[in-house]
């Protein structure tokens, strides 16, 4: 008989959010700019992973350097667009 072998422990599936959020314009065009971006570097991504990345580089801040930034954003007023 082949000893059988131990089954590789499976990594739990990450549960995954659906959100949505607001956001000016101009800085919605940055993700398709970067996308274009990853593009040329025959890297595909998505705008989720855009995003996610963004999140991890603002965790990698200290605290002086993400309240520079964040302070910088523009105000904007939350919820839906009225229509045209």
């Amino acid at each position: 008989k082949v000893a059988k072998q131990p089954k590789a422990e499976k990594k739990p599936k990450l549960k995954v959010v659906r959100d949505s959020f607001t956001m000016p314009q101009n800085e919605y065009q940055k993700i398709s700019e970067i996308k274009a971006l990853c593009l040329r570097g025959d890297l595909h991504v998505k705008k989720s992973e855009i995003l996610r990345a963004g999140l991890q580089a603002l965790s990698a801040m200290g605290v002086e350097q993400m309240s520079l930034v964040l302070r910088g954003l523009e105000k904007i007023k939350t919820g839906r667009p009225n229509k045209h």
